[in-house]
This record gives structure tokens, C-alpha cells and sequence, in this order.
């Protein structure tokens, strides 16, 4: 079934009845009832502190939470010149689509700015939604993205796999394409709501939404930047325990877009800084404890059952590297290198490029590796603080471009 709107009918009457606003604040959430109330809280502190003069209306897009998500969201007091509208959305479940009836409303109000905050937040600040809407109300930019400070061993996916990716091909060094928090310009909810972005009935509906948003801004030439937001506290998610499925919602949309936008990354050489605003957070984010040994038997176990297979998509050299991996005893030697990393990405990418079937399997067949590369950024990193880790994150990303061109010679091989 397709769906036309994803606004429900008593939604839309509430839309016509404010006519217009200046600024829109959407939470998609789904099973978020210990945090829901946090986040509107902040989100009011936020509007009451900085942007009373404004009408604003917070817009909370629900996937049909079976908690008490809804009842206390509805419940929950704002200041009175702000309006509150808690509704489920209409179309597939997903992200995609709770970011999509936040968008239709966003365009009905004429909203000049439209925020957007994840619903799990624990250390979301009223200052937050000054950062992310001062870029686009009073800066003219169209997209604004979130840096946090975060944990080193925090943001996997990101450190490892989407910074690079994002920095390398499109030459734009967003540090959190898939953050969660953003500020977007009317112009930008148009240009993702437009006809040539009909992707209401994909994948990108339930899930990877923010590195499609990330990436079309970049495409589209909008004017980005980055707002530092401080430390990031959310529902902590173990890389080994709980990233699995969003590994695939991450890196299936990455490669995809690559598929799809070929002739605009392929020119692209080197990277440059985006507008940056705010300071980053000096104190170190509280630590929590990763699986490292369970990391490197899955990534062990992974090369008993699937080395075949990887020996046909990776190159020779980084295969033997891999073999070598697979033999270490002890933990603390399992290390691979950045170099290998980025070749063997490229050469999945490739592949990706190149098969037109089964390609949820191949990502899923890649997945040993990304925790073989994380176990290893463990272990490097086991005596740095986060902000010395970073440092070694902007290494890799360099690594990557540095093996632009062993992508380029890949790709036109499969051509």
C-alpha cells in the first residue's frame, strides 16, 4: 500500500488551524517512554530561552510505540505559546517515515526552521536547540549537523565506516553524518520532500534516513556546517552486543548512494572543513565497558566460515593480512591496519557495485571485518583519552582518501 501523506487526518486539521509557524521541533520515537519526557522538557527550556518570540510547535512523529511513549509525551506540560502535537505516523515503520510527517508539516507551516532531535537522548540541554537553529535562522545555512563528545569507544559506526566514507567520496568533512540531531532550512525539507526523492516506499523509510539526509545536502550543494552540542548521552549500545542491525542500516544506504551518485563523487579529490560553531567539551565522556575478546572471536569464527568467500572480494595483499589476523593469540597484537581497512571497504563497495542480487548478504558477510576493525581501534587506542582518539579517527579518514584512486581503479574495472 502506498501512502500519499503520512499525516493523520486529525493531525492535518491541526496543521490548518495554525496556518503557519515560524519554527518546528520533531522527535520521531518509537518505545522511548524513560527518556520522552527528558527530551521535551529540554526541547520547551530550549524555545522558552532563546526563541519566545517565535511560534514554534513541537511535533512528536510515533512508530506505533506499545509503551507508554504516547500517553506521557501527551501528558506532558510545554510552556503555553508553544504548540505540542503527539500523533503516529502513517507508512512503513521507520525513521524515514516518522522524519517524513515532520517534513509535510514543516512545508504546510512554512516553517522557516525545522529541528530535529532523537527521542533517546539523555543529555539533551536547552542549548541545544539554540545551536542547531541559529545556523539557519540568523546564518542563512541549510543543513546543520551535530558534533558530540563522545566516548572513544562510542560511535563505531561512525568512526570506522560512515566519517570515512562520507569525507572520502564527497570531499566534505561532516564529523556525524548520522548523528540524529540536525537543523534543516525550508529550502532543504522541500528538496527532501521533493519528486526526485521518492524514497517514502524504501529501505531509506526505515532506516538510514541520516546519512541519506547528510549525503543529499552535499549532493545538493546546501550550505552545511556543524554545531558542537557536547557530550552525547544516549541509550549505550555495546558494538558487539547491540550494533549488529544498525551496521546494516548504515552501511547498506552508504553504499547504495554510492550506486546511485557515481558521476558526483567521482571527481571529487581531497576534503575540506565545513563552518563549525560552539566549542567542543573539553571533559572526558564517562567510559563504559566493550566486549574486545568477543569482537575478535566473531571476527575468528567469521574467517573459518567465510574466508572463501572474502579471498573473492578483497585483494590478495589484504587478504593475507587478514589470515594473519585470524592467527593471533593474543589480544593485545590484534591490530589491523588502517591501510587494509580502507582497501577492504573500497573492495566491498565495489562488489556492492557490481552485484545485483543478494546484496544484504554481502553487507552481512562484511561484518566480521568491521568488528576485527573495531577490536583493533580498541587496542590501539586503550591508553589514549577520547580526545587523542580522535586524533587517530582523523588518521583513518585521511587513509581513506589517500585510497581514492584504488576505488577508482576498482570501479572502472566493474564498468
Amino acid at each position: 500500500m502506498k501512502f500519499h501523506t503520512a499525516l493523520r487526518p486529525w493531525a492535518n486539521r491541526r496543521l490548518e488551524k495554525m496556518a503557519s509557524v515560524d519554527m518546528i521541533v520533531g522527535v520521531p520515537c518509537f518505545n522511548n517512554d524513560t527518556t520522552i519526557a527528558h527530551v521535551i522538557d529540554m526541547i520547551s527550556e530550549g524555545i522558552a530561552e532563546y526563541f519566545k518570540d517565535l511560534r514554534t510547535v513541537i511535533i512528536i512523529s510515533d512508530g506505533g510505540s506499545t509503551d507508554d511513549t504516547r500517553e506521557i509525551a501527551q501528558e506532558k506540560t510545554v510552556y503555553p505559546y508553544i504548540e505540542k502535537i503527539v500523533t503516529i505516523y502513517r507508512g512503513l515503520p521507520g525513521k524515514g517515515s516518522a522524519l517524513r510527517m515532520i517534513f509535510e508539516a514543516a512545508i504546510f507551516l512554512k516553517a522557516k526552521a525545522c529541528l530535529l532531535f532523537d527521542a533517546d537522548l539523555r543529555s539533551i540541554t536547552p542549548d541545544w536547540v539554540k545551536s542547531l537553529a541559529l545556523p539557519v535562522l540568523e546564518r542563512g545555512h541549510d543543513f546543520v549537523a551535530p558534533v558530540y563528545s563522545r566516548y572513544k569507544y562510542d560511535g563505531t559506526i561512525t568512526n570506522n565506516i560512515a566519517y570515512n566514507l562520507t569525507r572520502s567520496l564527497y570531499g566534505k568533512r561532516v564529523r556525524q553524518p548520522i548523528g540524529g540531531d540536525f537543523g534543516l532550512s525550508q529550502a532543504m525539507v522541500r528538496s527532501y520532500y521533493g519528486e526526485e526523492h521518492d524514497i517514502w516506499m524504501t529501505d531509506i523509510a526505515r532506516f538510514g534516513i541520516d546519512i541519506w539526509m547528510t549525503t543529499i545536502a552535499i549532493l545538493e550543494e546546501a550550505s552545511i556546517c556543524q554545531s558542537y552540542l557536547g557530550t552525547k548521552i544516549h541509550d549505550v549500545k555495546d558494538p558487539l552486543e547491540s550494533l549488529g542491525p544498525m551496521y546494516r542500516q548504515v552501511v547498506f544506504p552508504l553504499f547504495q548512494l554510492m550506486e546511485e551518485n557515481t558521476d558526483k563523487w567521482k571527481p571529487v579529490t581531497g576534503s575540506e572543513a565545513i563552518p563549525s560553531y560552539g566549542e567542543p567539551e573539553r571533559k572526558e565522556p564517562e567510559a563504559f565497558s566493550v566486549d574486545l575478546e568477543g569482537m575478535i572471536e566473531n571476527y575468528k569464527d567469521g574467517f573459518a566460515n567465510l574466508s572463501v568467500l572474502w579471498k573473492k572480494i578483497v585483494n590478495p595483499q589484504s587478504f593475507d593480512s587478514l589470515r594473519k589476523l585470524a592467527h593471533k593469540r593474543k589480544l593485545e597484537t590484534f591490530l589491523m591496519p588502517t591501510e587494509v581497512w580502507a582497501q577492504v571497504v573500497y573492495d566491498f563497495a565495489v562488489t556492492f557495485h557490481r552485484w545485483r542480487k543478494d546484496r544484504k548478504h554481502l553487507i552481512d558477510l562484511m561484518r566480521p571485518l568491521y568488528y576485527a576493525r573495531v577490536a583493533s581501534f580498541i587496542n590501539r587506542t586503550k591508553e589514549m583519552t577520547s580526545r587523542e582518539a580522535e586524533a587517530l579517527i582523523e588518521n583513518q579518514a585521511a587513509v581513506f582518501e589517500e585510497y581514492k584512486p584504488y576505488l577508482l581503479e576498482a570501479w572502472e574495472k566493474t564498468e
